[in-house]
């Protein structure tokens, strides 16, 4: 599975962006979705999920109600708005893909390249 991440950028505070990730090869459409992100010096973190089907989200609770994560099925491709930025979301966004946990999460077995997310005060 190949995952290619586009979308970032600078942006100043309040504003918006939307990141993109294309699945593909074989048994792409089959793993669930999500975005990660890192911000210098601290480890990887969880952002939103996606099931593979779209149905089912979740959220970091950093996000919750300021990110949406969609999919598009045909495309197989997982976006996420990201709406009332902060300085404090300025990060490299990688999406993953890879199976659902037993508790439904995702565990991420593959990932995209990252996209740099800079937000300006």
């Amino acid at each position: 599975v190949q995952l290619q991440a586009s979308g970032g950028g600078l942006v100043q505070a309040g504003g918006s962006l939307r990141l993109s990730c294309a699945a593909s090869g074989r048994h792409a459409s089959s793993y669930d979705m999500g975005w990660y992100r890192q911000s210098p010096g601290k480890e990887r973190e969880f952002v939103a999920r996606i099931t593979w089907g779209g149905g089912g989200t979740y959220y970091a609770d950093s996000v919750k109600g300021r990110f949406t994560i969609s999919k598009d099925n045909y495309k197989n491709t997982v976006y996420l708005q990201m709406n009332s930025l902060k300085p404090d979301d300025t990060a490299v966004y990688y999406c993953a893909a890879g199976p659902r946990t037993v508790d439904g999460a995702l565990r991420p077995r593959y990932w995209g390249q990252g996209t740099l997310v800079t937000v300006s005060s």
